[in-house]
Formats: C-alpha cells, sequence, structure tokens
C-alpha cells in the first residue's frame, strides 16, 4: 500500500512537471514572438500604417528627421509647384489644405496634406500620384 501510494504521489509530481514545461515553453514562444513583432515593426511599421490607414484614414511616410528635406528645399518646390497646390486645395475648397510642418525636426520640414473625407484623399493621392510631393516626402491627414 506504501508503494502504491509512494507511485501515485510520483506520478503526480511528474505530471505537475510536465505541465509547468508545457506553460514555460509556451510562454517563451509567446514572448519570442512578441519580441519579432516587435523588431519587425521598428523598421517597417506595417501595424502603424493599417492603423492610420483603416483606423484614422491617414498616410505617413516614417521618415527619420535626417532624411527629411530642408524647409528652404519644401518652400522652393510649393512655390514652383504652385498650381498643383492649388489644384489640391480645388478638392474641397475650405476642407482642404497644405502645410508646411517644420516643428517636428529642425531646420527639417515635409508637407502635410488635409482633408475632410475619405474621397477628398482619394482625390489627392490621385492629383500627386507618387510616394513623393516632386520629390518632398508628405503626409496625408484626416482632419
Amino acid at each position: 500500500m506504501i508503494e502504491t501510494t509512494n507511485e501515485i504521489k510520483f506520478s503526480q509530481a511528474i505530471e505537475t512537471m510536465k505541465k509547468e514545461s508545457r506553460f514555460i515553453i509556451l510562454l517563451l514562444i509567446l514572448i519570442t514572438l512578441c519580441i519579432v513583432v516587435i523588431l519587425i515593426e521598428t523598421k517597417t511599421h506595417t501595424i502603424r500604417r493599417i492603423f492610420d490607414d483603416f483606423i484614422y484614414d491617414n498616410k505617413n511616410h516614417y521618415l527619420p528627421c535626417e532624411k527629411l528635406p530642408t524647409k528652404v528645399e519644401v518652400n522652393k518646390i510649393i512655390r514652383e509647384k504652385n498650381d498643383v497646390i492649388k489644384e489640391i486645395e480645388a478638392v474641397n475648397p475650405g476642407f482642404v489644405e497644405v502645410e508646411i510642418d517644420s516643428s517636428t525636426c529642425q531646420g527639417k520640414a515635409d508637407i502635410i496634406f488635409w482633408y475632410a473625407s475619405h474621397e477628398n484623399r482619394l482625390e489627392i493621392e490621385d492629383i500627386i500620384g507618387d510616394e513623393t510631393f516632386f520629390g518632398i516626402p508628405y503626409r496625408l491627414q484626416n482632419r
């Protein structure tokens, strides 16, 4: 009887260890998966892009300050392409505007096109027709 009780306790201890081992392995896999997702996100901004596009109806370039053009370069393109700027603003007068954002990065700038609806965004993207506005990174913001 004593041997049977000891065998049962030993069997229960082994079963407990197996459950703990499975839990630890599952936890390690989950932690590894989280680390991989974070590393990929820091490089590609995939999750942020999806969130910006489908939740906010925005589009961002996610460039660091070092990769942005100078404010002087941005102003020059805005002056040179004023006809395109006016065409964009005519998409929905008073509800579509163009701004130069130089507040985020010292001495650097990009362009923000803001609009009131998804239809406005689609029209603006059609007019621009590229990932940059004549070489200048831009952001689209639904306000």
